[in-house]
């Protein structure tokens, strides 16, 4: 049986033939197996190179044009980062600039709110003691007059009771010229 999977029996013309086999082909079928891998050979050894080559320098062109896209961006991005600070430092140096002068503004409206409320309060007071000094001469001058008033009346009363026709005539006649004096 061994010698039967090595050799292979063809019938041609009726007449027997007996051909050396190897793994079930013959001579001819091993020539064509053989042409056949030294083609494959032939472009994998050839071809193959060339091909996984250009594949890895696309490839590698590729990684490139990222790297060079990612450098790009990143480099625009610190750009951005970079205007974003100054614009924050511009920002915050213009807010406490605003702060400064808003501070000094406010003391200074302290500062003349101030003066102001003592000049007021110096004008009321100076007002008040003016109406209290007017006020205190009035009221002397009514109890001057209320008191005048009152002494006229008690020395007329006491002249009236005590005086008789002779004084009264005498006083009479003294006012009467006191009036001319006083009216010329």
């Amino acid at each position: 049986m061994a010698d039967e999977s090595l050799t292979a029996e063809t019938v041609a013309n009726g007449e027997a033939h007996h051909e050396e086999t190897l793994l079930g082909l013959g001579a001819e079928q091993w020539v064509y197996t053989g042409v056949a891998i030294f083609m494959v050979l032939a472009v994998v050894v050839f071809k193959a190179p060339s091909l996984i080559a250009k594949a890895l320098d696309e490839r590698i062109a590729g990684v490139k044009k990222q790297l060079d896209e990612a450098a790009s961006l990143r480099a625009e991005a610190e750009a951005l980062l970079a205007d974003a600070k100054a614009k924050t430092a511009a920002a915050e140096a213009e807010a406490a600039a605003i702060r400064a002068q808003a501070e000094a503004e406010a003391d200074a409206l302290v500062k003349a709110s101030e003066t102001a409320a003592s000049e007021a309060i110096a004008r009321r007071t100076a007002a008040a003691e003016s109406r209290i000094a007017a006020a205190e001469r009035a009221a002397a001058a009514e109890l001057k007059a209320e008191v005048a008033a009152q002494v006229t009346k008690a020395a007329a009363a006491i002249i009236a009771a005590k005086a008789d026709k002779d004084l009264m005539t005498r006083l009479t006649d003294e006012a009467i010229a006191g009036l001319d004096r006083r009216l010329h």
